[in-house]
């Protein structure tokens, strides 16, 4: 079979591309190994976040009386959260599957490699095509600890996966996104929780404020956080698992508890993807190329994880599958790739865009922050949230929108308001002009913007 472009890979990057490829009336194939929706979908954004809502409902419940709503005797059922869950990801599923069969896509089930300028092999078959598109993403990173392959040490996928994992205590290694969402659901369902971080802080890659305020909110929860944490080795059997570690001090700890998870982040999926001799230039397993994802092989192209120095998240794959679809269709990518908002899914929840105040102050941008904290919002007090807030940098002289940090419910809904303000380099005065409605979280955004107002 001949086609105009062939995707190797069906996650939130690989389908948008099929799907605005077949739309532009490009003829196309998609190979999948698994699951149409990849990592995302199946094992780790849908089925966290299906996890988080279920904990996140328990948690209410139980503080219902707070409210003047009896709720009687509250209590979880762990099978019926994860037969939710699997029923959220069984229908998104067959959403996107749905979806390719609208477009007239060819979906092949198996394990694809390139086989040369071109050509992919699948099941035995060859096929060939004018441009071929790798989508992969990205697989668990397996960090070089001694015992980390025992029963009891488990991934994202074990707990996310069929029926999940249940623990009244669980130790994790790794305090990034996967690490502190995790968290979040066993602290809500009332097991004991140990982070264990490496860096000099939790969410590394976040706002240092952010990271001690959600680690702060975190113990409040009755977590553990422990950074500059350096493990040495697991042992144990399921059910009694220990984890040797060195504190920031140099002192050698040993924490207990039923279970440890590894969430020491992703790295690209390559593996077996190349023939001899077909492979592009890489670093680390992950494939070289410039921003449009053009790589060192001619008609050969890359998004999402598996591309080197790329923003591990599903709307940055699926925005590049959205530009590489318009691209080879002879079209100007539409998708400005220059500002990408970061959510975790935490209680509360963060997300960022743009510039914290510590990257601009390094950059040597003068600035002028506005900070609207959830404890002076109607909203968030009807809704007895934790402690956190609304942080806007702006540039000092022109009051211009660089960047904005949050810790407060819906997060992940607000920061989408305030990507466009970065992206369209907004004022601080032109955003606090905008009438935000009230009572509601979004004017803590208002709030925050008109702190810095110019008169």
């Amino acid at each position: 079979m001949t086609y105009d472009i062939a995707i190797i890979g069906g996650g939130p990057g690989g389908y948008t591309c099929a799907d605005k490829a077949a739309k532009a009336g490009l003829k196309t194939v998609l190979f999948e190994k698994a699951f149409l929706g990849g990592t995302c979908l199946n094992r780790g954004c849908m089925p966290t976040k299906s996890l988080l809502h279920s904990a996140e409902t328990y948690t209410a419940l139980k503080h219902a009386a707070d409210l003047g709503v009896n709720a009687g005797d509250v209590g979880y059922d762990f099978g019926v959260m994860h037969r939710k869950k699997n029923e959220v990801v069984e229908k998104l599923r067959q959403g996107v599957a749905q979806l390719m069969k609208a477009g007239k896509i060819d979906v092949i089930e198996g394990q694809a490699r390139v086989e040369g300028p071109g050509k992919i092999s699948c099941n035995g078959e060859l096929y060939e095509a004018a441009d071929i598109v790798v989508a992969t993403g990205s697989k668990i990173a397996s960090p070089p600890i001694p015992g980390k392959e025992l029963p009891g040490v488990y991934s994202s996928n074990d707990l996310l996966i069929g029926d999940g994992v249940p623990f009244d205590s669980l130790i994790i290694i790794g305090g990034g996104v996967v690490g502190t969402e995790c968290a979040s659901i066993y602290l809500a369902l009332g097991a004991q929780v140990t982070i264990l971080e490496a860096a000099d802080h939790i969410l590394p890659l976040m706002d240092k404020e952010i990271a001690q305020r959600l680690a702060l909110i975190l113990k409040k929860q009755g977590g553990k956080v422990e950074a500059k944490a350096f493990v040495s080795k697991i042992e144990g059997e399921p059910g009694n698992m220990s984890v040797t570690w060195t504190d920031k001090k140099g002192n050698e700890q040993v924490s207990t508890a039923q279970g440890v998870l590894l969430a020491a982040g992703r790295i690209a999926n390559t593996d077996d993807l190349f023939a001899p001799g077909a492979e592009p230039e890489m670093e680390k397993g992950a494939i070289l190329a410039d921003e449009l994802g053009r790589t060192s092989v001619e008609h050969l192209y890359v998004i999402g994880d598996a591309k080197a120095h790329n923003i591990q998240l599903a709307h940055v794959a699926e925005a590049q599958g959205t530009n590489m679809a318009a691209l080879l269709a002879g079209k100007e990518p539409p998708m400005d790739m220059r500002v990408v908002p970061n959510c975790v899914y935490t209680t509360p929840e963060v997300a960022s865009v743009g510039l914290s105040e510590e990257q601009a102050k390094a950059e040597g941008i003068p600035v002028k922050c506005g900070k609207y904290l959830t404890g002076a919002n109607g909203k968030c007090l009807i809704e007895n949230t934790e402690s956190g807030y609304v942080k806007l940098v702006a540039h000092k002289d022109t009051g211009v929108i660089l960047g904005a940090q949050l810790v407060c419910p819906r997060a992940t809904d607000l920061i989408g308001e305030l990507a466009v303000a970065v992206q369209q380099a907004l004022t601080a005065n032109e955003l606090s002009s905008v009438i935000h409605p009230h009572p509601t979280f979004i004017e803590m955004i208002h709030g925050a913007a008109d702190l810095l107002r110019v008169e």
